[in-house]
């Protein structure tokens, strides 16, 4: 779940990870009485969701009352990426000396965590580490929570120009590390963290992303949650125990077990197919999810035929045989449905749709190669 700057600041803050001073403001009154707060110049910086605000014209330095009520009220009406600007970040302006970029996220290839440090920073911080990425350095925590100091500070002697710098950085990027575990981060990023002209870091930007397995103990952070952002069909999937995410091809897909859903995707795709989205029932013997799996895939209005690919361990076949039939009662389904089915109670599962005439095909290969046809 990602959660806007302002609101990744404040817990900086509570990290004792210094900011400016600054909040946020959906009227221009409310900015200009934050600015006079903190004195000028400001900042002012669209709140959304994605990458690119000052490329698109939603981050803005002013210098003045009229300029800050012209600029707020400038990015106000802008849309971003598709989002409207409902909030802006009004803070006191940074005299940068020079701008760092550091990170921690997962490295799940490794199964660590890892903070990723440039003496590179700023806003082509991509662009860095796709020409020189011999600038972008990678220090693992080995699974430990906390800095291991005497294997950083090789780290921290190539980052940063002197001692002083090297220790005052290294207790904020302690306090990073430890804000992205305490809060179930999957990023807790900095960027740029300055140096300014007085010789302090701060943080210029807040990024964080928490992982979505861990809301359920970050309750405070489950509040945060911009709803516009989400997918209202993929927020219903998971308030009904189903994982979805919606794709753009055209055959709908139902599977049990998230590594059966890769690997259907991946057979759609090498038989000439393209999946509609990833949907995985989980391993219950629910009807009730094959129900509402259905409704919400027959919305997407590209989905041209239904294809499910069952194998039956913890789940029971003849129960997704009756959620199959409770969907084809209590909803219209008017695409062609594609049934694989093998495992617990496969012969259970036959008889029950044999009597409503369909026949589930056990090759996996056999069903994904009639779906793809009939999605053409």
């Amino acid at each position: 779940m990602k959660i806007h700057e302002y609101q990744a600041r404040s817990l900086f803050t509570e990290y004792g990870i210094p900011t400016a001073t600054g909040d946020v403001a959906a009227t221009s009154q409310e900015a200009v009485a934050i600015a006079r707060k903190t004195g000028f110049p400001v900042v002012v910086k669209a709140q959304v969701l994605v990458g690119g605000r000052g490329k698109a014209g939603g981050v803005k330095v002013v210098a003045d009352e009229a300029s800050l009520i012209l600029e707020f009220n400038r990015i106000k009406n802008l849309t971003i990426k598709g989002y409207s600007v409902d909030r802006l970040l009004v803070a006191k302006a940074i005299d940068i000396k020079k701008e760092y970029y550091v990170a921690v996220t997962i490295d799940n290839v490794r199964g660590d965590a890892v903070i990723i440090a440039s003496a590179d920073g700023g806003v082509d911080i991509e662009e860095t580490a796709r020409t020189s990425p011999e600038k972008i350095l990678k220090f693992y925590t080995q699974g430990q929570k906390t800095l291991d100091e005497s294997r950083w500070a090789l780290v921290a002697a190539q980052l940063f120009s002197d001692v002083r710098l090297q220790q005052s950085a290294t207790v904020i990027i302690a306090r990073l590390l430890k804000l992205f575990f305490e809060k179930d981060c999957s990023l807790a990023e900095i960027n740029p963290f300055v140096i300014n002209r007085e010789g302090n870091w701060m943080a210029a930007d807040a990024k964080i992303i928490i992982d979505d397995n861990a809301l359920f103990r970050q309750e405070k952070i489950r509040g945060l949650r911009d709803l516009q952002y989400d997918d209202a069909d993929e927020m219903e999937a998971k308030e009904k125990g189903l994982s979805f995410v919606k794709l753009e091809g055209n055959v709908g897909c139902i599977v049990n077990g998230a590594g059966l859903a890769m690997g259907t995707m991946d057979a759609i795709k090498l038989l000439g197919g393209q999946p509609a989205n990833f949907l995985d029932v989980g391993g219950s013997s629910n009807p009730e999810k094959v129900l509402s799996a259905f409704k919400i895939i027959l919305r997407n209005k590209d989905v041209k035929v239904v294809l499910m690919n069952i194998f039956g361990g913890i789940t029971r076949c003849d129960d997704i045989a009756n959620g199959i039939l409770a969907a084809r009662k209590q909803i219209k389904i008017p695409v062609p449905l594609v049934v694989r089915l093998t495992g617990t109670n496969e012969r259970e599962a036959r008889e029950i749709l044999s009597k409503s005439g369909l026949n589930p095909f056990t090759s996996m290969r056999q069903a994904v190669m009639e779906a793809v046809k009939l999605a053409k």
